[in-house]
């Protein structure tokens, strides 16, 4: 693009593409949970230490997603849009082995002419990737949304993550908008 150009041309470089994917709901597939697997929605006073606990294991390291506290949990609660249950807990027999938490953005004409539906934080426990959980997991959110009578899902996934963009492109997701972030390296000031 000529921004592109334009950005590289004056030293920066892209660092980060934030891809927004989309979907047509509903996807037409079943979930199949993985064995050993039960599901059920958020309980808000109950569930919060032990989506904490899985959410900062999965997100270790992630700058906006890992070590999230209570008070930014409940800041989320709180929100006009937070809807227990457009939010999905699998539990195995060692705790909370990941969820799907969803959320509805109203629609927004002309740009967004209809509510969609997106797959706002998902993760399994680390016990659990490569198992087949974050694909049914996946799967669930999306029929969640289907369920309330929306026909887009989206989500946002960090374009370096060939993983999450594989499992999401079979699930039938296309790209809609790339976000690129540029930086930049400044060298320090000289000191006299």
């Amino acid at each position: 693009s000529d921004f592109n150009v334009l950005a590289t041309g004056a030293g920066f470089v892209a660092e980060r593409d934030l891809l927004q994917m989309r979907v047509a709901l509903p996807l037409g597939d079943t979930v199949h949970w993985p064995e050993g697997v039960t599901v059920r929605t958020f309980r808000v006073g109950e569930d919060e230490a032990a989506w904490l606990a899985v959410n900062n294991r999965a997100f270790a390291g992630h700058p906006e997603q890992g070590n999230w506290t209570l008070d930014t949990l409940e800041g989320r609660e709180g929100e006009p849009w937070f809807d227990p249950a457009g939010f999905l807990l699998a539990f195995d027999d060692e705790g909370l082995a990941g969820f799907c938490w969803t959320k509805v953005h109203p629609a927004d004409p002309p740009g967004e002419p209809a509510e969609i539906g997106e797959v706002f934080v998902i993760a399994s426990d680390p016990r659990w990737h490569g198992r087949g959980l974050g694909r049914a997991l996946t799967m669930g959110g999306l029929q969640s949304i289907a369920e309330r009578g929306i026909d887009t899902g989206m989500l946002y996934v960090d374009g370096a993550n060939e993983a999450a963009v594989g499992l999401y492109r079979s699930l039938g997701f296309s790209e809609h908008r790339v976000d690129r972030a540029y930086g930049r390296e400044v060298p320090p000031a000289a000191t006299p």
